[in-house]
């Protein structure tokens, strides 16, 4: 069996270029579920480790969605033991009812075992391929650049962390180090290192979305429009993800110079907020409304506010969820609770 390969290589020379990504020393928590993506991602950390000098444990999820599932913790308990590595067994006390759920589940677990046991890296075996649904997915769905963006090398673990990258201290970082590499190519790597790949028979079940663009939607985009579609939506994703730093870097920027707070209301600048370009209008709305409605702004809630900057005195909103108004009193945009 061969113990060193391309695709070693290509982490290897991908985190030294990266150092940000799992730097020398950590302390990383890989998440593995039994199959392909995942188990390269442990084979790959494991014969790297004398390199990089990491602590690592692995941590399995079980949320008893399948009669196989105990078969398959132990599965992963089996693997953890052979490599000589902790492991984590965590089992949900109620199935999740939906792929949302699971996932805030899997990273609450991931949180909690991190903070308990002072890991400073979560690596999860996310993959181009997986990056590439994501975008399908998200585009389907209407979302905008964040969601197309989708899937980032590193985030803050906590939901409400901002993505990052660079070290950010003494915060938990998720880490996706396989997001060059494509499903087919865990695959490959997994056979000729003789790794036991658990199916999980949930990937057939085209009652989730996700497995209807995997299983129907990618093979289609490759016969018929582009082989590789799944690294040019991936690439299309890392280039997006640029962008966004930028324009969340320039709203930033703009919140702290056009927009008050009272304490009750929301004031922004009229005449400095009609000549923002429209991009980073529409942003600086949403980032208003996110603080002053009691839910989520959907788009028509940001338009709505961005008009306001051609809007003449005395001009308004139809009220917003939670009753909130927005109006143009003297040359400033004011929202709030009227």
């Amino acid at each position: 069996m061969k113990t060193w390969s391309h695709t070693h290589a290509r982490l290897h020379t991908h985190l030294r270029a990266s150092d940000f990504l799992l730097p020398h020393s950590c302390s990383i928590l890989i998440a593995v579920s039994g199959g392909q993506d995942s188990l390269c991602l442990a084979r790959l950390l494991i014969d790297l480790q004398p390199k990089w000098g990491w602590q690592l444990a692995l941590v399995h999820c079980n949320h008893g969605w399948r009669d196989d599932a105990a078969a398959n913790a132990e599965h992963v308990q089996g693997l953890a033991q052979q490599w000589q590595l902790p492991c984590f067994i965590e089992t949900a006390a109620t199935p999740p009812t939906s792929e949302a759920s699971a996932r805030r589940w899997r990273y609450q677990v991931f949180e909690a075992l991190a903070r308990q046991h002072g890991f400073t890296h979560v690596a999860t075996g996310h993959t181009a391929t997986d990056r590439a649904e994501t975008v399908l997915y998200n585009l389907l769905r209407g979302s905008g650049l964040e969601g197309l963006q989708s899937l980032p090398w590193q985030r803050l673990l906590s939901p409400s962390g901002a993505n990052i990258r660079a070290n950010a201290g003494a915060d938990i970082l998720v880490t996706r180090p396989l997001l060059n590499l494509t499903r087919q190519d865990t695959k490959a790597f997994c056979e000729a290192m003789n790794l036991p790949i658990w199916e999980d028979s949930t990937n057939q079940d085209l009652t989730y979305r996700r497995n209807r663009i995997r299983q129907e939607l990618m093979p289609y985009l490759r016969s018929h429009f582009n082989p590789q579609v799944e690294r040019t939506l991936a690439h299309t994703a890392e280039l997006l993800t640029a962008e966004v730093d930028y324009l969340e870097a320039e709203t930033d920027r703009l919140y702290a110079n056009l927009v008050q707070h009272d304490g009750k209301n929301w004031r922004i600048d009229q005449t400095e907020f009609r000549q923002t370009p429209l991009a980073l209008r529409r942003r600086l709305a949403r980032r208003v409304l996110l603080a002053a409605l009691p839910e989520s702004p959907q788009f028509e809630h940001v338009e709505k506010l961005v008009k306001l900057a051609e809007g003449p005195n005395r001009s308004q909103t139809d009220p917003f969820p939670g009753g909130v108004i927005a109006k143009v009193m003297e040359g400033v945009v004011v929202i709030g609770d009227w």
